[in-house]
């Protein structure tokens, strides 16, 4: 038999959930066809054949998480040389008819991700519908206890069943967490007079030209560091990550080079990201790499952010809703536009001046007519 194991994804992508499989034990395939659809933290992608063959078994079910190098399926066939790893399972000692639980890949039995429970417990949670991948057990070696179990049951009676998080959201949990964890974030915050915008003015191309004319003064803020290493690195090339909010959670695509290129090639390039990111297609290449980020959170609601700063990064920029204040002119009073800018920095390497001159600098440039 021949295993055939999940293919390295690229740009640090070491897990997968599967989404679809496209055939089922049994099957004759032919190499280049799809075979299963997967969910990244930044895409789903089509997994082909890698060979002609006959399916002998598909590892794992929707919803289960595989990473790198785990096996995926199994090829029929004899005189095969077997290059992948056994696929780890274990039964209950109470009931031997109960169904396998597979830990995909794993070499440890029953392996570091299934439930540490007695055949009791194990007993008890079946009779009260509970499942026992969802509770952290508190007994000693992080075992589950009845207690566990029957706090989880009430919990599920009065509040409903609780969610995994999966794809893009468990991502974004996981990244929140690093970052809150590494950065030390300020946010200082501002506002910019925009009266003599034309009403048809695109407010994210003129945000886009903003950063990119800030981190040309200021360009520190347009930077990885390296806090294992301590290393900062000042990067010439502006490449801006574009915050999109879905149903599915937060993504985070690159438009590339913001500096060189005219506002037409980059609109076309917002709403190219856009669209790939809605239908769920963007390249996984075309999610990494960010040296800054904007979150142009303002065209739903809120006037002040806290924006958070995914590393290497060190500064995030913020856009609010536009609202309108009264303002004393030459003439008297009058009634103006204001944008809400809020930026966020990472103040172990950036300084409160360098990140006061780069929004000032976004401000000047944001406050344009043009």
């Amino acid at each position: 038999m021949k295993y055939f194991k999940l293919p390295d994804l690229g740009e640090g992508l070491q897990e997968a959930e599967i989404v679809e499989w496209h055939i089922k034990p049994g099957d004759t395939v032919t190499t280049g066809q799809t075979i299963l659809s997967v969910e990244t933290a930044k895409a789903i992608v089509d997994i082909p054949a890698p060979q002609d063959g006959i399916i002998a078994a598909c590892f794992g079910d929707e919803g289960d998480l595989i990473h790198t190098g785990e096996p995926l399926l199994e090829f029929q066939g004899e005189n095969q040389e077997d290059t992948g790893t056994v696929v780890g399972k274990m039964e209950s000692a109470c009931d031997q008819s109960e169904r396998e639980q597979f830990v995909i890949g794993s070499p440890y039995r029953p392996g570091p991700n299934v439930p540490l429970a007695t055949p009791a417990i194990r007993a008890l949670a079946r009779r009260l519908n509970v499942d026992l991948n969802h509770i952290s057990g508190t007994g000693n070696h992080h075992m589950i206890t009845g207690d566990d179990v029957e706090k989880a049951a009430r919990l599920t009676h009065d509040l409903g069943e609780a969610q995994a998080l999966k794809g893009v959201r468990r991502s974004m949990a996981r990244n929140m967490a690093i970052a809150h964890a590494e950065v030390v974030k300020v946010t200082i915050n501002d506002d910019t007079d925009i009266h003599h915008w034309h009403k048809e003015e695109d407010i994210t191309l003129r945000l886009v030209r903003a950063i990119a004319s800030a981190c040309q003064q200021e360009p520190n803020l347009n930077a990885w560091y390296d806090s294992d290493n301590n290393t900062f690195r000042v990067i010439d090339k502006v490449d801006l990550g574009i915050a999109v909010d879905t149903p599915d959670g937060l993504f985070v695509p690159v438009l590339r080079n913001v500096c060189q290129r005219e506002p037409e090639d980059i609109r076309q390039g917002l709403d190219h990201i856009r669209k790939d990111v809605k239908d769920r297609t963007i390249p996984p290449q075309e999610m990494a790499g960010a040296t800054i980020t904007l979150s142009n959170y303002g065209t739903i609601a809120g006037r002040y952010g806290n924006p958070i700063i995914m590393p290497p990064m060190v500064a995030i920029l913020g856009a609010g809703k536009i609202y309108k204040n009264v303002v004393e002119t030459a003439t008297g009073f009058a009634s103006h536009r204001f944008l809400p800018l809020s930026l966020s920095f990472d103040h172990r390497v950036i300084t409160g001046g360098e990140a006061a001159r780069f929004l000032r600098a976004v401000m000047d440039d944001v406050a344009l007519p043009v």
